[in-house]
C-alpha cells in the first residue's frame, strides 16, 4: 500500500473504501460488511462514508466491520451542510461516532458548502479536535475558490474526478498540490458509465485486466491523489486491490488522454 502524508502529521492508503449505498437493505448487510473487512485485510486501511449514506446506515455498517480493529482504520466521515451549524456539528459528529461504535474520527468532512456561515462549522471541528473527537478535519466538493477562501487549512478535499470528470486538473487539484493537502476522488470510474470506452477496453485487454482497474489505476496514478471506489463484494473488492499493482506507460496514459482529455480551460467543478 502507498501513502498520502498529511500536512497536519499522519497518514491515508491511496486506496481506501467507499459506502455510498451502503446499508440500506437488511439482505446485503452481511456481505457489504465482510467486503469492508476483507478491504481491510489486503491493506485498504481507509474507509469513507457519512451520516447522510442509509440515512445512517452505512455508519452501522462500518462500525461492524471496524470492531475489534479500530486502530487499523483511517475512519472517514461528513456531515451534512444542513447539520453543520456549531452544534449542529458536534450533535451530528456525536450521532455518527455512537452508529460508528468509536470514540473517534480520523477525518471528519463538510460533505458540501451550504447555507450555514463556514466560520460557524470551523468552529466546530476545532471543538471536536479539541476534545478529541476528531483528528483532522476537512472538506468535500469544494472548489479552488471556496478552498482559497476557508480561514483554516483543510486537511483533505473529496471531490468527484475520474477519466471523464477532469475539471479539478486546471485549478484545484494543483491549488491542493502546491499545499499538500490530499485529493480524495470518489466515483473514480464513475459509476461504471466509462467501462465499455474502447480505448480503455483494449488497453485493459492488452495487459489481462479490466477496464474498471484500468480506470482505477489511473487515478491511483494522478500525484497527491487517492480512491475510495465502492466495492460490496469480496471479489469487488480484490479486483480493486490488484490495481494497485498497475503502472501505467506513458504510451498508455497518452492513449487515455487521447481518449479522455484534459481540460483546456476552467471548469466548475463536477458533483453527483
Amino acid at each position: 500500500m502507498r501513502f498520502l502524508q498529511l500536512a497536519g502529521g499522519g497518514k491515508m492508503p491511496v486506496l481506501g473504501l467507499g459506502t455510498w449505498m451502503m446499508g440500506e437493505r437488511a439482505e446485503t448487510a452481511a456481505a457489504e460488511i465482510a467486503a469492508l473487512k476483507l478491504g481491510l485485510d489486503l491493506g485498504m486501511g481507509l474507509i469513507d462514508t457519512a451520516e447522510m449514506y442509509g440515512d445512517g446506515g452505512a455508519e452501522k455498517i462500518v462500525g461492524q466491520a471496524i470492531a475489534g480493529r479500530r486502530d487499523a482504520v483511517f475512519l472517514v466521515s461528513k456531515v451534512l451542510p444542513e447539520n453543520a451549524s456549531r452544534k449542529g456539528t458536534l450533535r451530528a459528529c456525536e450521532a455518527s461516532l455512537k452508529r460508528l461504535g468509536t470514540d473517534r474520527l480520523d477525518l471528519y468532512l463538510l460533505h458540501w458548502r451550504g447555507s450555514v456561515p463556514l466560520d460557524e462549522t470551523l468552529e466546530a471541528f476545532e471543538a471536536l479536535k479539541s476534545a478529541g473527537k476528531i483528528r483532522h478535519w476537512g472538506v468535500s466538493n469544494f472548489d479552488q475558490e471556496a478552498m482559497a477562501a476557508l480561514k483554516a487549512p483543510a486537511a483533505a478535499n473529496q471531490v468527484l474526478y475520474n477519466l471523464t470528470r477532469r475539471g479539478i486538473e486546471w485549478d484545484l487539484l494543483p491549488w491542493c498540490r502546491s499545499r499538500h493537502i490530499p485529493v480524495m476522488a470518489y466515483s473514480p470510474i464513475e459509476q461504471g458509465r466509462i467501462l465499455r470506452d474502447k480505448t480503455l477496453v483494449r488497453l485493459a485487454n492488452e495487459r489481462s485486466a479490466n477496464p474498471a482497474q484500468l480506470a482505477l489505476a489511473w487515478v491511483l496514478s494522478r500525484d497527491g491523489v487517492l480512491a475510495i471506489p465502492k466495492a460490496a463484494t469480496l471479489d469487488h473488492v480484490r479486483a480493486n486491490h490488484a490495481a494497485l499493482d498497475i503502472v501505467l506507460t506513458p504510451s498508455e496514459i497518452a492513449a487515455l488522454d487521447a481518449a479522455f482529455p484534459p481540460p483546456k480551460s476552467a471548469h466548475a467543478l463536477d458533483m453527483l
